[in-house]
């Protein structure tokens, strides 16, 4: 039976849940999904974690606050004037509290996101910390296929 090694290729089954026990991610009740170990598709610590075992496991692992998207970062809190939104997007957009806005990587690229915590004026105060940064998950997995 082949076992989970680094740079693996596995058919799964996952669970993802925050700590109040609410699903983030959960494919047991659709298609598995296909990955690679150690290209970025599962946060290190979970990967650590299947490391060993066996096609046709099935395990929960709880990981500790940041242990799976790092801690919170106060840095990563920033204020945007409403004017570079505008420039950026829709003038006319109207920005609520908890809102996820899309931003352009300086070389256009790619795009990032933020949460909306604060309004004040003219200027909003976005967070851009993994939303589980510094909290305490829940990972379940089964393991359907190694290669």
């Amino acid at each position: 039976m082949n076992q989970v090694q680094p740079g693996s290729f596995l058919t799964l089954h996952y669970r993802l849940s925050g700590p109040d026990g609410t699903d983030l991610i959960n494919t047991f009740d659709a298609k598995p999904a296909t990955l690679s170990l150690g290209t970025g598709e599962l946060a290190p610590a979970i990967e650590a974690r299947l490391l060993g075992l066996a096609e046709g496991t099935r395990r929960s692992f709880e990981l500790a606050a940041g242990e799976a998207f790092g801690e919170r970062n106060p840095e990563l809190l920033q204020r945007v004037k409403r004017s570079l939104l505008g420039e950026l997007g829709d003038p006319d957009e109207r920005y609520s509290v908890g809102d996820v806005v899309r931003f352009p990587t300086p070389d256009g690229s790619g795009a990032y996101a933020g949460v909306l915590r604060e309004v004040d004026g003219e200027v909003l105060v976005f967070d851009f910390n993994h939303p589980l940064a510094g909290r305490p998950v829940t990972f379940e997995v089964q393991l359907i296929g190694v290669l």
